[in-house]
C-alpha cells in the first residue's frame, strides 16, 4: 500500500514539473510576441 502511494506522488510530482515547465514556454512566447510588437511601434514613431 505505501509502495502504491509513493508511485502516486512520484507519477504526480513529475507531471507537475512537465507542466510547469509547458506553462514557462508559453510565457516565454508571450512575452517575445509583446517585445516584437513594442519593437515594431517603437520604429513607426
Amino acid at each position: 500500500m505505501f509502495r502504491a502511494f509513493l508511485i502516486g506522488v512520484t507519477l504526480l510530482t513529475l507531471t507537475a514539473c512537465e507542466t510547469a515547465k509547458g506553462a514557462g514556454r508559453d510565457i516565454q512566447k508571450a512575452g517575445d510576441a509583446i517585445e516584437d510588437v513594442a519593437g515594431d511601434l517603437q520604429r513607426k514613431f
